[in-house]
């Protein structure tokens, strides 16, 4: 399913005007371009820990944008291009397509969700890092969002506040002396009978808006392990939070108390074989969600079906290639992420070496397995002894369903098509010129997006080359993506920085 020319023009151009802002066909590769980024750091810049972002989200119209960062910060983003500008309707039906300017989004406001903070009962510090970003519906104009660290999800409200001015005086201001006080008023002064034509009563006026996030509530205590998702209900009243071992089931409107619905703790912790690495609710079905494990499966479960819902209405998994096992196996099998398709019928996961997509009405195998590391498997150990191996790369669908995207090492992510018969293949860098020099390579098994196109980096701090030339640098690493939800549009984070490409 994979291959193709990696979204190219004749001669390793990319076509003027092909595919730009317009649906492609199952058979026809986007043309990706750069649109925006916001954060770049100069060369030689040394950038913050703290300024890393670890999590992206759009909201649901694709109208918002939120990105949180290890410091625990929230950054949200605005679209500016999709007012009309007075144009009438039969103005822009008569506009070229390709003509379109490209989606453009601005800073809207930023604010601390979370502090560094210390469990005294177990000695242990807790990161102010944002893991996840949810947005929760809108309401008279006010945008609302979850965020979460490692022990504590909180629910903010940012909306316009209106500053309100005093807009006139008490006294008249030719009745003021320099210093403010009023003239000819001492301790035996009364006030006549008609009154004192120079004292008016004030007149508050709002003469402009302020931007005001306001933690609305915060859900705490209620996990002993990391939280590594939070998930919307679809009926807009509840969500859900999983950690290695549980997944609980919160009302939005109810901070001190929470339901467990999954549990895998076994009473020896000796016993444990696999933790939880994601969750999922189900985009339309409130009574149903999805979670992933470290051995590499996914389970479906229904609320309907019971109150712990220990049991699964669904189990996804791939059967193990018998003689394949080695000591990196469950490693590099373990699910870093998943994501339902936007009506539900598919899921998609990432482990470390592929991405995996699956229909949730046949649970015999994957229906699409796409390689990302394969040309890394070679040197499994070397990833092991620098921690590499344990990254968490997520990954995302388009709006359509007909494409998928993930990141990978030296900044680059890669774009792939999922529909039937489909062979397009993209692989791109986070940098302004996504599809700089790229050397076409020998040909590879199919699904491979090793055997891609491949982007030679300037000034990699610590390249390293594979066996057919591949440059790649395991310092730059491309974890966070989000896919804008109605357009071909891809947001992604390298280091601090956020790009944005349309397609």
């Amino acid at each position: 399913m994979n291959g193709g020319n990696g979204g190219r023009g004749e001669g390793g151009e990319v076509a003027a005007g092909v595919g730009k802002g317009k649906e492609a066909g199952a058979g026809v590769a986007l043309e990706w371009r750069f649109a925006q980024v916001f954060g770049e750091r100069a060369t030689g810049e040394e950038v913050q820990e703290v300024d890393i972002i670890s999590a992206i989200e759009f909201d649901k119209s694709g109208n918002h944008l939120a990105t949180g960062d290890r410091g625990g910060r929230v950054v949200l983003f605005e679209r500016t291009d999709t007012s009309d500008h007075g144009i009438n309707r039969r103005d822009i039906e008569k506009m070229d397509f390709s003509t379109r300017k490209h989606p453009e989004f601005r800073y809207k406001t930023e604010f601390q969700s979370h502090e560094p903070e210390f469990d005294y009962l177990k000695s242990l510090e807790i990161e102010e890092k944002i893991n996840k970003i949810r947005w929760c519906q809108t309401a008279n104009g006010a945008l609302f969002l979850l965020s979460t660290n490692d022990k504590t999800i909180k629910f903010w409200k940012v909306h316009e506040k209106k500053v309100k001015k005093i807009s006139d005086m008490n006294v008249d201001p030719k009745a003021l002396m320099g210093n403010g006080s009023i003239r000819n008023l001492n301790n035996d002064f009364s006030f006549p009978p008609e009154g004192i034509p120079s004292l008016r009563l004030p007149a508050v006026t709002s003469h402009e808006t302020s931007l005001n996030a306001r933690c609305r509530r915060v859900y705490a205590h209620a996990h002993d392990y990391h939280i590594n998702s939070i998930s919307n209900n679809s009926d807009g009243e509840t969500f859900i939070s999983a950690d290695d071992l549980r997944i609980n089931l919160w009302n939005l409107e109810i901070s001190n108390q929470s339901f467990n619905i999954v549990d895998l703790k076994p009473q020896n912790m000796e016993d444990l074989t696999e933790v939880i690495t994601s969750a999922e609710f189900h985009p339309t079905h409130c009574n149903l969600l999805a979670y992933s494990s470290s051995k590499g499966s996914i389970r479906l479960i229904d609320l309907r079906r019971s109150a712990l819902c220990d049991s699964h209405a669904q189990l996804f998994e791939e059967p193990e290639i018998p003689g394949s096992r080695s000591f990196f196996t469950e490693i590099i099998a373990s699910i870093s992420d998943i994501k339902f398709s936007k009506y539900g019928r598919h899921i998609l996961s990432r482990d470390y070496m592929t991405v995996k997509l699956w229909d949730i009405n046949m649970n015999s195998g994957p229906v699409a397995t796409f390689q990302v590391h394969e040309y890394l498997r070679p040197k499994l150990c070397d990833l092991y002894e620098n921690d590499s191996i344990f990254d968490k790369f997520e990954c995302c669908l388009s709006g359509d369903g007909q494409r998928v995207a993930t990141g990978s090492y030296s900044n680059l992510f890669h774009v792939v098509g999922c529909a039937p018969g489909s062979t397009e293949a993209t692989t791109l860098e986070a940098s302004k010129n996504p599809m700089r020099k790229q050397v076409q390579t020998p040909s590879r098994p199919a699904r491979s997006l090793g055997s891609l196109t491949r982007v030679v980096r300037r000034g990699s701090e610590s390249p390293d080359v594979d066996a057919n030339g591949n440059s790649f640098d395991f310092t730059s690493k491309l974890l966070h993506l989000a896919w804008h939800p109605t357009e071909n549009s891809i947001a992604c984070a390298a280091a601090n920085s956020l790009y944005m490409y349309y397609a």
